[in-house]
């Protein structure tokens, strides 16, 4: 288990929760001071969380949709996964795309994704005129299977 400090930007901002003791992502709530967010058809919008988190180095926090907003609602990160490095101390804020035909609410404190904290390795980019031969090749999409 790693902690993570996390500071509240907004007095009545949440911390994030797990759902489950085997949940993988902690829920991130929308703080927006008691009003509630309309989303239009393919339109995004930035909704904030009022925190601020100390991730420790070596770690990332990933930003992932909710399955249930996103089924239910369509509504999901523009940037499909969120990504907050360890340095960056600003508020977490989540870019809700609506992918539905149809206008959708966020209401204060309702859960808007998850956040899933995980190690990074950090690799060391080296240029070479060659690289190893494989199977698959510069085989590209698709190329593995139908």
């Amino acid at each position: 288990m790693v902690k993570v400090k996390v500071k509240k930007l907004r007095e009545d901002a949440i911390i994030p929760t797990y759902g489950s003791k085997s949940a993988a992502g902690a829920d991130l709530y929308a703080c927006t001071d008691g009003e509630t967010i309309m989303i239009d058809a393919d339109q995004t919008v930035i909704v904030h969380t009022g925190l601020s988190l100390e991730i420790p180095d070596g770690y990332v926090g990933y930003i992932y949709a909710r399955s249930g907003l996103a089924t239910k609602s369509g509504l999901a990160p523009a940037n499909k996964v969120g990504v907050i490095d360890s340095d960056y101390r600003g508020e977490i804020m989540v870019a809700l795309h609506n992918h539905s035909g149809t206008p959708q609410e966020i209401r204060d404190n309702e859960r808007v994704a998850q956040l899933v904290i995980a190690p990074v390795l950090t690799a060391l980019f080296e240029e070479a005129d060659e690289l190893s031969d494989t199977a698959r090749g510069e085989g590209g999409f698709g190329s593995t299977g139908k």
